[in-house]
C-alpha cells in the first residue's frame, strides 16, 4: 500500500442548518468511552483485572471565527436561553477539503445544540482579529470518510 500525506487542517466549513461557514478554528471532534475495572480471581487465586468498556461520551465541539455582522450563532443561543432545546437541536457536519476543494473527510453530529457562545475580547491596543467562540454539545459524532 502506497504512504498517503496527511491532510492539511486548514481548509474546512461548518454545516448546522443556518449556521454555515467558514471558522478558523474547529476542535473537539472526539468520543471516549469509560473504562470499567472487573476484579476477580482465578482458580489459583491470581488477580484479575478485566477493562470493559463503559458509557461513551462525545467532546463538546468549539468553533472558532472572526466575527461579521452574521447574527445566526446568536439567534441560535438565545432559543436555548428561552428553553427551548428541543428547537434548538440540530444535526450537523464539520467538512474537510483537501487543496482542490474535494472533500475529503466530514465529522457528521446528532441532535446538536450551543451551549456557550463567547463575544470577542477587545482591544484597542491590539492589531488583531475580533474572535466569537461558539460550543456545541450533542449526542454523538461519525467520522463518514
Amino acid at each position: 500500500m502506497p504512504a498517503r500525506d496527511p491532510l492539511a487542517g486548514y481548509h474546512f466549513f461548518v454545516e448546522a442548518g443556518d449556521v454555515q461557514g467558514a471558522f478558523r478554528e474547529c476542535s473537539g471532534l472526539g468520543s471516549e468511552s469509560e473504562v470499567i475495572e472487573y476484579k476477580a480471581s482465578d482458580k489459583s487465586g491470581q488477580s484479575i483485572v478485566r477493562k470493559i468498556p463503559g458509557r461513551t461520551k462525545w467532546d463538546n465541539i468549539v468553533l472558532k471565527r472572526g466575527i461579521t455582522d452574521d447574527m445566526a450563532i446568536w439567534k441560535w443561543r438565545k432559543v436555548v436561553e428561552e428553553g427551548k432545546v428541543e428547537q434548538a437541536r440540530r444535526n450537523g457536519s464539520i467538512v474537510l477539503y483537501n487543496q482542490t476543494n474535494e472533500e475529503v473527510a466530514r465529522w457528521n453530529f446528532t441532535d446538536g445544540w450551543p451551549t456557550k457562545v463567547t463575544g470577542p475580547s477587545l482591544n484597542a491596543q491590539n492589531n488583531e482579529i475580533a474572535v466569537e467562540e461558539l460550543t456545541i454539545a450533542h449526542e454523538g459524532i461519525l467520522r463518514d470518510h
